[in-house]
């Protein structure tokens, strides 16, 4: 059994992290989870941990005196310094991850990442960053699909590091009996954004209100408004022009379980988020993604989920989704992102004796001459 350390710091990381510490700390190892402080809005992290029962071991306040990362760093080192672990694990692709991932590695701790070898291809993404450190970092790889682990293999991640283990977001549905609504059963829409290249920018917003306007054509639509887009849509004078709307209902944003009934309930969910692409898939709901590219393809695949952006399409789009056809054909389909026993897996492979050989950070020995590549191999 190992000492793990387990940092979080947003809604989604302690959503997917929940089950897994659960199954870690049952499976006997020693887990010291850490809530990183990445976000301080009680609706983004404190309710949910609580909800999830989550209750970090450490909790950290960063100063905010440098940046966000350079706070999380610094918070992370010295959360290692007074909590030896055996391996840090972190998941996804929030700042968190590579101020773990460094601050693991600058002290000589393994470190594993979940939700690896997700790939939007967007060189703009912060987060296709974040991903991409956690890549180079990583001495194990749990990838969700193999997909993923196809990406990472591309990049020349060696294959006895990386495992298929399913995204733990299915484990937190499962574990709270969720259980999907006949598209008889269903009305309306969902929507929700909250990233910064859909909310930050004025004339994106903008559009987005429109959208949620002539997305009542299909019919109500629910919008639970995130922290940082209520500030946006303050700041830009849209707040009113939006809770104006006929047939829209804006609200604060929902508890977990009240989440995943509105989605379970809804005809189609229109979402810049990741995680809501892979619930809505569990549920058999049909999503619309506010965005040109995605991490999570296999939706797309399988005409489940659709690319859209904020525009015209976003609203068409959601029309065809929501036909009663679609609805039948998308219910009835695989959830392709896992079968909710994640974490089982990853707690029986941290205990794997083999494990240990992958997690080990020992500095290699070329002092008789070879070389660790040929010209030809790369050729």
């Amino acid at each position: 059994m190992k000492r793990i350390m387990v940092p979080f710091g947003t809604r989604p990381e302690v959503i997917k992290l929940a089950p897994v510490v659960h199954a870690l700390r049952a499976a006997g190892h020693h887990v010291v989870t850490v809530d990183t402080g990445q976000h301080q809005d009680a609706a983004m992290s404190g309710d949910v941990q609580r909800d999830l029962g989550l209750t970090p071991d450490v909790r950290l306040t960063p100063p905010g005196s440098r940046s966000r990362l350079a706070d999380l760093v610094a918070g992370a080192a010295e959360a290692l310094a007074e909590h030896p672990a055996d391996v840090v694990l972190a998941l996804g692709d929030t700042h968190t991850v590579p101020a773990y991932a460094l601050a693991a590695r600058g002290a000589g701790v393994p470190f594993a990442h979940l939700e690896a070898g997700l790939r939007s291809f967007n060189p703009r993404s912060l987060e296709e960053v974040n991903r991409r450190v956690a890549a180079a970092t990583a001495q194990i790889h749990f990838a969700p699909t193999n997909r993923a682990a196809a990406f990472l293999i591309s990049e020349g991640v060696a294959a006895e590091r990386i495992f298929v283990v399913g995204n733990p977001v299915i484990d937190a549905l499962r574990e709270r009996g969720v259980r999907p609504v006949p598209p008889a059963g269903r009305t309306g829409v969902l929507v929700t954004a909250h990233r910064a290249s859909n909310v930050d920018d004025p004339a994106r917003l903008t559009e987005l209100v429109e959208v949620i306007g002539r997305l009542t054509g299909i019919g109500p639509v629910r919008f639970p408004i995130h922290p940082r887009t209520r500030a946006r849509l303050e700041q830009h004078g849209l707040i009113d022009r939006l809770t104006a709307l006929p047939g829209v209902t804006c609200e604060s944003p929902l508890g977990y379980d009240e989440l995943l009934g509105a989605l379970a309930r809804s005809r189609v969910v229109v979402t810049d988020s990741g995680g809501l692409q892979e619930e809505a898939a569990h549920l058999g709901v049909p999503v619309v993604v506010l965005r040109r590219s995605t991490p999570r393809w296999e939706g797309v695949e399988a005409g489940t989920a659709v690319l859209t952006g904020i525009s015209d399409e976003a609203v068409a789009a959601a029309g065809r989704l929501s036909a009663p056809d679609e609805l039948a054909r998308i219910a009835a389909l695989p959830c392709p992102y896992g079968d909710g026993y994640t974490g089982a897996r990853i707690a029986a492979l941290l205990a794997d004796p083999s494990t240990e050989e992958l997690l080990a950070l020992d500095e290699p020995d070329y002092t008789d001459g070879s070389l660790p590549w040929t010209l030809e191999s790369v050729a």
